[in-house]
């Protein structure tokens, strides 16, 4: 060819390079071949129209099952649909391999596909060669593995019924993506719709409540277990004459109704509509057979999680009281937060208890175990204690005769301490309190401290006796500790799950809680609404503990607030909330000589903020010695009371010990060798000011220091 001269027509220069041309259009069912294209299907060499099912008579079955899945992914995914075709003769032997390429378009008003392609022969590539790998656009194989993957990963981890509802909407399948879906469930003798996709709502009225015996496609694939497949409307009507009139309006083409099966039992149906016409050849219908199998599988587990969450969260909420009338004086908050297990349940509560004379009980506890067990013991535990209490009793007898009850009840239940495979215990603080004065009597078996958030926003663990946990000793005793709780002041009580949720232990669980305490301004019930916060909001995922893998632990949370100047109250908007005064009692009894390491600890924390470290290690020395000269020296208990008054920068700490001894300590001059008499040589020598002051019963000895401008 001459430059300048005209070019050849495209089938000349197609035909010159051994290249058929053809086109299908699928709404007419026609196939029209050129020359060459009809040489490569086996057919005399000159252009033809060829029906659907003679051009089907020439290729491989399996070439043609995956012809019209390339095609519906091609045009999905606008891309060109290639595929290798193996043609046959008349005898049903392969006689050449050729390629096809083209680019499918879809036609929504016709709702038909049209191509126009190239056919050109190809040498067959040897197995396991380089060119036996050659890329083809749309592997039909591939794609499905790779969809039933994700959808079989997304639909594995959804939680919920509407979870799994919205994956199976939005699983787009390889080359023949539904447009319209529909799960029907079973009650009794009637199909129910559990949820719809593609359709308005309202739509699916005429579907709901109807009979199993209704000729309908979804009631008889619920009735055999057997699918229903539906190439076109006109099988539709001719199938389904009766119900065809409600599934016309939905302009649909192809439908198919799968059973959802689980354990051998149908649980329901699951309708796939599509808006263009699908064969549903072996390969389709297995990719839909696959995903009704997944489907049905995570519906049964997300029904049966809600069934369950529903169950054991009404059981839980049901066993926790109200926090009762309004107590003038007081403000009460309570929160509890089931997060142990997997189950909505489990052995965490807490009470409040009216008593007689204008009082009432505060009860937190925690059943050992997340289960349905631990739930029933829990409470019937709450309902002992309840009772303990009305008949009158302190709280020292309520703990011990739950802890009896509570070892009965645990043996005949399956297990108790030391009898049974399943031995079970529980932890409780049970607090009397009087809101006219503030006096708290307290008994502790096995559970955390209290902790006291005083006027001026320090926090404290208020050191209280105990005993152990109930159900352990049926004869156990529990030794009462009584504190004060000052106007402005606030009462925490908490299970430890409040501590050790996010990998804490209790030491840095409690500097987490603690900082929330002593920085949150508002009211009780923000107060509460924040320390669970602290531990499930967005801001605890920066401050996870050194225990990582600790399995997470339901929480209970109790606030109890007395009114006045600490914010707390119904006038918290008028009074300041932070006051420069604060203050912690503690006896120490002679028996218990232990608590004079309770009692540095406190003084410890109490002066947390305190700017020079060598006075508080001074204070801290003092309260031992004095402690401990009251315990040595006489028969009585000692009370340390310890307050700091003042601005930051230019408070003073006073401390006084008393005791009911009638001897006056003195001041003395211990040779080298003396054991004893040093305890005030070290006031005098540490202590700005210092002094014994006799009581109308006993005695005390206080001394003060000022704490320096700077550190």
């Amino acid at each position: 060819m001459r430059t300048g001269e005209p070019l050849p027509a495209v089938g000349e220069v197609l035909a010159s390079l051994a290249t058929g041309l053809w086109h299908w259009d699928t709404a007419t069912g026609l196939v029209t071949v050129d020359a060459e294209a009809a040489r490569l299907l086996g057919l005399p060499r000159h252009e033809t129209v060829l029906t659907e099912a003679q051009t089907r008579a020439r290729l491989h079955p399996v070439d043609w099952n995956e012809i019209t899945g390339v095609i519906q992914l091609a045009v999905a995914e606008s891309t060109l649909a290639e595929v290798r075709i193996r043609i046959m003769d008349d005898q049903g032997r392969v006689v050449r391999v050729v390629r096809s390429r083209s680019k499918p378009s879809f036609d929504p008003v016709r709702k038909a596909y049209e191509l126009i392609g190239t056919l050109q022969e190809v040498t067959e590539p040897t197995p396991g060669t380089p060119a036996g790998r050659t890329a083809v656009t749309g592997d039909w194989r591939r794609s499905r593995e790779a969809f039933l993957l994700d959808a079989g990963r997304a639909l594995a981890e959804a939680r919920s019924t509407e979870e799994v509802l919205r994956v199976a909407a939005a699983l787009s399948m390889p080359g023949f993506s539904p447009d319209g879906l529909a799960v029907f469930g079973v009650e009794g003798d009637r199909l129910t719709i559990i949820g719809h996709h593609g359709q308005q709502p309202g739509d699916e009225s005429p579907f709901t409540q109807m009979s199993l015996h209704t000729d309908y496609p979804a009631a008889e694939v619920v009735r055999t277990g057997r699918a229903v497949y539906l190439s076109s409307p006109e099988q539709y009507k001719e199938r389904y004459p009766l119900t065809w009139p409600m599934a016309a309006q939905f302009g649909r083409h192809s439908w198919a109704f799968l059973p959802l099966t689980v354990a051998g039992r149908t649980m329901g149906a699951w309708m796939a509509a599509f808006a263009y016409p699908v064969a549903f050849t072996p390969d389709e219908r297995s990719v839909l057979t696959t995903v009704a199998r997944m489907l049905a599988q995570a519906l049964t587990r997300a029904g049966a999680a809600e069934t369950q969450r529903e169950l054991t969260d009404g059981l839980q909420r049901s066993m926790l009281p109200t926090l009762g009338p309004e107590i003038p004086g007081m403000t009460l908050a309570a929160r509890y937060i089931p997060t142990g297990g997997g189950l909505q349940v489990g052995g965490d509560w807490y009470d409040m208890i009216p008593l007689p004379r204008g009082r009432f009980a505060l009860v937190i506890g925690d059943v050992q175990g997340h289960d349905v067990r631990a739930a029933g013991l829990m409470g019937q535990l709450r309902i002992a204690v309840r009772a303990y209490a009305a008949e009158g009793h302190r709280p020292d007898a309520v703990l011990s005769r739950a802890s009896g009850f509570f070892h009965g009840l645990a043996a005949t239940d399956g297990g108790g301490a030391g009898a049974g495979s399943d031995p079970r215990f529980a932890t409780c603080l049970y607090i009397e309190v009087d809101p006219v004065t503030g006096v708290l009597e307290t008994a502790r078996a096995g559970h955390l401290d209290p902790a006291i958030r005083m006027a001026d926003g320090t926090v404290l663990v208020r050191a209280t006796a105990g005993g152990l946990p109930l159900g352990i000793d049926p004869d156990a005793d529990y030794p009462t500790t009584r504190l004060g709780l000052e106007p402005g002041e606030a009462l925490m009580l908490c299970t430890d799950g409040l501590l050790e949720t996010g990998g804490h232990d209790l030491d840095t669980g409690w500097r987490r809680v603690r900082k929330t305490l002593e920085t949150h301004e508002g009211d009780l019930e923000e107060l509460a609404d924040a320390l669970v916060q602290a531990v499930h909001g967005p801001s605890s995922h920066h401050t996870t503990g050194p225990l990582a893998d600790r399995r997470e632990d339901d929480i209970a949370v109790l606030l109890l607030c007395r009114q006045g100047a600490g914010g707390c109250g119904p006038d918290a908007a008028v009074v300041p909330a932070r006051q420069p005064v604060r203050r912690s009692m503690l006896t120490v009894a002679q028996a218990e000589p232990e608590r004079i390491a309770a009692a540095r600890q406190q003084l410890r924390e109490l002066l947390h903020d305190w700017t020079c470290e060598d006075q508080v290690d001074s204070a801290v020395l003092l309260v031992s010695e004095t402690l401990t000269n009251v315990l040595v020296h006489t028969d009585a208990d000692a009370l340390l009371v310890a307050e700091v008054t003042g601005a930051p920068g230019e408070r003073r700490l006073r401390i006084e010990v008393s005791d009911t001894g009638d001897d006056l300590p003195h001041l003395r001059s211990p040779g080298e060798l003396a054991s004893s008499g040093r305890g005030l040589v070290l006031i005098e020598l540490l202590a700005e000011t210092w002094g014994v002051a006799p009581r109308g019963k006993g005695k005390s000895i206080w001394f003060e220091l000022s704490e320096p401008d700077t550190p």
